[in-house]
């Protein structure tokens, strides 16, 4: 340090120059072999750590759940996080860097879904094994899955379309309904609809066909708000989705067909980590697509000046209304999703919290990004969680947290940052 403030380099350059020089190397899938050791390291000895440490059981969630409740174990809660996670992933993926440098640089050389698929693998072997210490961590996991999805769909509306919604719970209340009727009137034996239709064990087979169908379903809703939306100019669309969102909910609520206000419950549980996780991975590469496209592209163009896109002979309201349609029908498999997972559904989840929730969590994260959908999903379903034992004072910090964003970073943390899969997995030297 002595020698840093000779030079002129503050400690605080010199300690981020020595963090660049320590991580530079290491890929991708060196970090996640860092994580895949992390969580053996966890399953292995995390309970015996934790007894060393004076902590009652293994942080649930990174330790962020016991230093609310209990302020004296946050030094306990620290070495825990340092001993299990961070030093085992930095350790791991700094020394395997030169050979696994080769590695991916021999797979990036093959067609680019072999290196997709084996890093996909190494990061759902992670999650799985991170999340085989308690059911509390599969519920989680599955619940910021869906989050990525919802966050991804609605930013595709209200940052790469440029215009404001509101509706996005009522398409996710269609989507978890239909998939839900789905499932319950054909496989399952309820006191509702009565006997299955078919056998049970093709359910988990025909669980795709559920999910699409409450997307259609989601898409159909989303018709019917773009077709007198879209006519217009301005924030028509902000408050016909509002109003969207308000008549489904009142609508669920008095149907006693699938259960009214009481909610709909015995759905199957189809909706496992490997199903949640391969429909996210979908959802981001399907929509990443979408965006990169021509269409993704016109659809930018509406956004910048929908006068000059219709000079440029763009179809402005064609292109608004497609890719409204198709954020809605995301929307609507991430609720068919949220059904199974949860295994009950009411309408009195889809409300303005839920709205409130996704908006902070596309504006949090970045418009016209996917990068910033996915950090601003999984930032703001770790901060909700691990505040929770706050109660009132959370919904306090984290209102303060968005109006902190919005003052230094008007467009969210990573904002208009293209997300190339390439770039991602390719060797660091």
């Amino acid at each position: 340090m002595a020698n840093d403030m000779l030079s002129g380099t503050p400690p605080a350059g010199a300690l981020r120059s020595s963090w660049r020089r320590l991580t530079a190397p290491v890929p991708l899938m060196g970090w996640l072999l860092g994580s895949l050791g992390a969580a053996l390291l966890e399953l292995a000895a995390g309970g015996a750590v934790a007894g060393l440490l004076g902590l009652d059981k293994i942080p649930l969630l990174f330790g962020f759940l016991i230093a609310f409740k209990q302020p004296l174990a946050i030094p306990g809660v620290l070495a825990y996080d340092i001993l299990v996670y961070l030093l085992p992933v930095l350790l791991v993926g700094r020394l395997s860097a030169p050979p696994v440098n080769r590695l991916v640089a021999a797979l990036y050389r093959l067609p680019l879904v072999v290196s997709v698929l084996v890093h996909l693998g190494l990061l759902y072997a992670a999650l799985h094994l991170w999340s085989g210490v308690s059911d509390y961590r599969v519920l989680m996991l599955n619940l910021m899955l869906i989050a990525i999805m919802l966050t991804l769909s609605l930013n595709l509306i209200n940052g790469y379309m440029g215009e404001f919604s509101c509706s996005h719970p009522g398409f996710m209340a269609l989507g978890a309904y239909a998939a839900s009727i789905f499932s319950l009137v054909l496989f399952v034996d309820d006191r509702i609809f009565g006997q299955a239709l078919l056998p049970a064990a093709a359910g988990p087979w025909l669980f795709p066909v559920a999910l699409v169908a409450g997307g259609a379903m989601a898409a159909v809703g989303a018709l019917v708000i773009a077709i007198p939306s879209f006519r217009t100019r301005g924030d028509y669309l902000a408050i016909i989705s509002l109003a969207f969102l308000f008549i489904v909910k009142s609508m669920i609520e008095n149907l006693e067909l699938v259960g009214g206000p009481r909610g709909l419950g015995g759905q199957p549980g189809y909706a496992g980590l490997t199903t949640v996780f391969i429909w996210c991975v979908l959802c981001i590469w399907i929509i990443n697509n979408f965006v990169r496209s021509t269409l993704g592209k016109a659809l930018n163009a509406v956004r910048d000046d929908e006068l000059a896109a219709e000079a440029m002979t763009i179809d402005t309201r064609r292109t608004k209304m497609t890719a409204f349609m198709f954020g809605a029908f995301w929307a609507g498999i991430a609720g068919g999703l949220y059904a199974h997972v949860l295994q009950h559904v009411t309408p009195a989840s889809f409300d303005l919290r839920m709205l409130a929730e996704m908006l902070a969590m596309v504006y949090f994260g970045g418009l016209n990004s996917v990068y910033g959908s996915i950090v601003g999903a999984l930032s703001l379903s770790v901060l909700s969680e691990a505040l929770r034992p706050l109660e009132l004072i959370k919904w306090i910090f984290i209102p303060l947290l968005l109006i902190l964003v919005m003052i230094f970073r008007p467009r969210g943390l990573i904002a208009f940052k293209e997300f190339n899969v390439r770039d991602i997995v390719k060797p660091k030297a």
